[in-house]
């Protein structure tokens, strides 16, 4: 009898107290006055109110208590692993809190006036290096692992350091400029990314800094080069749900990633690391000023002019506000010289979303290029990986 009472005192309308208690007596054989059934439905209100507010008490409690009861009978599975997600975000965002950037500062000409020489630049990005990628998912055009994947980045460090000796035979060469321009990793910012990656988002991160400090440390093991690193957050490694603007940077894992490598090699005088906390960061090179970016807010439809047309728009207003010679982003996994722009290849190679949208078929490579004091930027040459034999390029 209380339910359909509370039923119809909820669909009351537009009859006054007294009517609605003579038709609930009518209805139910009860004996209410209006006035009895009017304190009744402010006493349901106030059950309600405070109802939601216990609710809403519990699961700030439920929160803190997480941290010590690992075996809560009272939470859901779903309402564990939401907590779970809670905490962690908080840890990685008060690890963000406690970074510092790092200044800029120009490049110049350590050779004196007659004498050539050039800087080396080296585009490393989109090598998202825990994703599989099967022969049978992408009609035996690639395969890549966390095997492969090691491998790739070894012989890219190889690469660049081979081609720098190559064109170090003629000119003058003292820097390498090592530009590390996001998505090292795939993480799991996509419900089917989990099937397809080998590593959990914070492992996949560490594997990737120990592998890039080992590269880094094998350029100075080998030359005499001084590095200057500098560093972009990837669309990928994000620990939010949707890209953000302004608060980008505070939450990347590859953010993280660079100033864990700044740290370690805080004490060598050969490497400087440039962390870039906006979307843009600018570097001149021996009189040509470089605009380094991951890529990701250049947007392209794949429309009718490919890239090349959303990319040109796209400098065009970015100077407007600071003039760059050339811009060098990563993103689109496809390896393009537009002339005032450079698009870096990937370091994975086609996969099943390069199929699922119809991209044209691209091996996997990354980019090397060299800024010369006397003619400015010169040869452009990619960095090839070797594939698996039955794979059929």
């Amino acid at each position: 009898m209380e339910q359909e009472l509370l039923k119809l005192i909820e669909n009351k309308g537009s009859q006054s107290w007294h009517q609605l208690a003579l038709r609930a007596n009518e209805l139910l054989g009860t004996n209410f006055h209006g006035e009895s059934l009017r304190d009744k439905y402010r006493r349901s209100l106030q059950h309600k109110k405070h109802l939601m507010k216990s609710i809403k008490d519990q699961v700030a409690g439920d929160i803190e208590s997480s941290h010590t009861k690992h075996d809560s009978t009272e939470l859901t599975k779903k309402y564990k692993k939401a907590l779970e997600t809670i905490d962690n975000l908080q840890t990685t965002l008060d690890s963000f809190r406690a970074v510092k950037p790092i200044s800029t500062y120009r490049i110049e000409p350590q050779k004196k006036s007659g004498t050539n020489e050039a800087v080396a630049v080296v585009l490393a990005s989109d090598q998202h290096i825990e994703e599989r990628v099967r022969p049978e998912d992408v009609n035996q055009k690639n395969e890549y692992n966390l095997s492969i994947s090691k491998q790739r980045q070894e012989e890219f460090f190889r690469g660049a350091l081979r081609l720098t000796e190559v064109c170090g035979k003629d000119v003058q060469i003292n820097t390498m400029v090592f530009a590390l321009l996001g998505d090292f990793i795939t993480n799991d910012i996509h419900e089917e990314f989990p099937e397809i990656t080998e590593l959990p988002p914070v492992k996949a991160v560490i594997e990737c800094q120990n592998r890039l400090a080992s590269g880094i440390e094998f350029l100075l093991k080998n030359s005499k080069l001084n590095l200057v690193i500098p560093c972009h957050s990837g669309n990928h490694a994000r620990t939010t749900e949707k890209t953000r603007n302004a608060t980008e940077a505070g939450h990347s894992l590859e953010y993280f990633m660079y100033h864990q490598l700044a740290n370690h090699f805080r004490g060598e005088k050969r490497v400087k690391f440039l962390i870039s906390e906006s979307y843009h960061s600018y570097l001149e090179v021996l009189g040509l000023t470089i605009r380094f970016h991951h890529g990701h807010n250049i947007r392209y439809g794949g429309g009718i002019g490919g890239l090349t047309i959303p990319v040109n728009k796209a400098i065009a207003q970015w100077n407007k506000l600071r003039w760059a010679d050339l811009d060098c982003f990563g993103h689109f996994h496809q390896r393009i010289d537009g002339g005032n722009f450079l698009a870096n290849g990937s370091l994975i190679g086609f996969n099943a979303f390069a199929l699922s949208i119809k991209a044209g078929f691209e091996e996997p490579s990354q980019t090397f290029f060299l800024v010369d004091k006397k003619r400015g930027r010169t040869c452009v040459w990619p960095i090839l990986f070797k594939q698996n034999p039955a794979c059929r390029n």
